[in-house]
């Protein structure tokens, strides 16, 4: 008699989750998974929730300093920072929630929510000139967890529910995205990754009430 082997089932990464009060899964919801990847049931998602930033010089400037290539940081927020010089060749930077973060000079590599070099130009910057740096919003699709990623993904936000190729295109999926039970022997997470990096992800998924067992 030929045995008979049964697959990895969908959700078999689910120790207990919620319904809804019309029936379905509150738990659960649908989303996009993009990243040209192909991902196995219980896989860790991040979501891309930043966009690409970019920077233009503010209105009246008396210096013409610029601006090289903007990127975007693990903590970077949807929005418009500031960039405002207190001196010739020194500037503070605020972030889209009104927060003054980290400080930076001219010359020098700044890297806190956004990275970029400010280079001097003929006319030096004086108190008041300043850029704007508008970082746009993300796609809200789903990828894989990234603990080195930039756009968003670098956050545990949900699991995967059944495997999905998406490989050559974004394909619909579902998610587990909270008041779940997991199995932490069944669901999936980045090679190599770290025990401190993986314990991030775990507290970032229980405070949205997703619980590895």
């Amino acid at each position: 008699m030929t045995p008979l082997y049964e697959g990895r089932r969908p959700g078999a990464y689910i120790v207990s989750e919620a319904a809804g009060a019309t029936g379905g899964m509150r738990s659960r919801e649908a989303g996009i998974l993009t990243g040209a990847a192909k991902l196995v049931d219980g896989t860790i998602l991040g979501q891309v929730s930043v966009g690409a930033a970019v920077a233009a010089a503010k209105g009246g400037n008396t210096g013409n300093a610029t601006v090289g290539a903007v990127v975007t940081g693990p903590g970077a927020k949807t929005g418009v920072y500031s960039v405002d010089f207190t001196a010739a060749t020194k500037f503070d930077v605020t972030d889209p929630d009104g927060f003054k973060i980290k400080s930076g000079a001219t010359g020098a590599a700044y890297a806190d929510d956004l990275g970029f070099t400010i280079t001097v130009g003929a006319t030096p910057m004086v108190a008041g000139d300043g850029f704007n740096i508008t970082v746009a919003a993300g796609t809200k699709k789903f990828k894989a967890y990234d603990p080195a990623a930039v756009d968003g993904s670098q956050n545990a936000r949900a699991v995967l529910f059944g495997n999905v190729d998406a490989t050559l295109a974004d394909k619909p999926i579902v998610v587990s995205v909270r008041d779940t039970e997991i199995n932490g022997a069944e669901i999936t997470w980045p090679v190599g990754i770290s025990a401190p990096n993986k314990a991030i992800a775990i507290a970032a998924l229980a405070a949205r009430s997703i619980i590895v067992r």
